[in-house]
């Protein structure tokens, strides 16, 4: 299936929202995005920016967004409440709140600005790679189901394989499988396709989850526009893991190596380290 065909493409399900008084919103997880406990954590960032963003009164695109993940989201219905926060000259401050049974269970803050023509420079630089159909497709556990949306090709660091690696880093060719063209959601949600860094290290999964996580946009509407349905370079790490919490930062390149994004995360785990 691609994009130009009729039938609806799982992560727009995904964005279906339902508009309610003032600037309430529901929405309905989707079981293609389950992850291992709740929905998968990118898709739950994707709703809630995709609830700002429609806002009649939003002005400009996405520049930084934050999300909380305060309680797993139960499969079904949920509320979202937006507020306009704060307007400024070139941008706008928003905040959401993701509710189930009026209990708070995902908060959100985005910063929304209009881009200017103004001096530019990046010295992130994408890692040196070869072509994606250089690297084998991983394979995913089939308890996760989110993984199995995206087809992942890996250069470095792929799912955990018994043996404990002194390094937390992976690096991904990935794109949706089937085809959907790359727009802020869905840069939102493949700034957490990666598995917690804590497996990487350990090669096992342990309890691990996503505390909070930001994704700052780098690029604009008709750059994401120029990469439509093709892979884009998502390379994580870790730096360090302590006391029950580690962070992760990541990047996302173009294929033809624009930095389209960038995030943090902070995420807790329960491992001893012995095997």
């Amino acid at each position: 299936m691609t994009t130009g065909q009729c039938t609806r493409h799982p992560f727009d399900a995904v964005l279906e929202l339902e508009f309610l008084d003032g600037r309430g919103v529901r929405g309905r997880t989707v079981p293609e995005y389950a992850n291992m406990v709740g929905p998968f954590g990118g898709a739950t960032a994707a709703v809630l920016l995709r609830a700002i963003e429609a806002q009649p009164d939003r002005v400009g695109e996405p520049v930084a967004l934050t999300v909380t993940y305060a309680a797993p989201i139960a499969y079904g219905e949920f509320d979202v409440d937006v507020d306009l926060v704060r307007i400024n000259r070139t941008n706008q401050h928003w905040m959401a709140r993701l509710t189930q049974g009026g209990e708070m269970k995902s908060t959100a803050m985005a910063i929304f600005g209009t881009r200017r023509q103004v001096w530019s420079d990046t010295e992130e630089v994408m890692p040196a790679v070869g072509e994606p159909h250089a690297y084998p497709v991983a394979v995913w556990p089939p308890l996760v189901r989110f993984l199995h949306n995206y087809e992942a090709r890996v250069v470095d660091g792929g799912p955990p394989t018994g043996e404990a690696a002194p390094s937390s880093v992976s690096t991904f060719w990935v794109r949706h499988t089937p085809a959907r063209r790359l727009d802020f959601p869905a840069l939102a949600a493949l700034a957490d396709v990666f598995f917690p860094r804590i497996f990487a290290r350990l090669g096992r999964l342990v309890p691990a989850g996503t505390v909070s996580m930001t994704t700052f946009f780098h690029a604009d509407a008709a750059e994401l526009e120029r990469v439509g349905e093709d892979y884009i370079l998502a390379t994580a790490r870790g730096h360090r893991f302590a006391g029950g919490f580690f962070d992760q930062s990541a990047q996302l390149f173009s294929r033809g190596g624009a930095l389209l994004a960038t995030s943090n995360q902070v995420v807790y785990y329960k491992a001893s380290g012995l095997q």
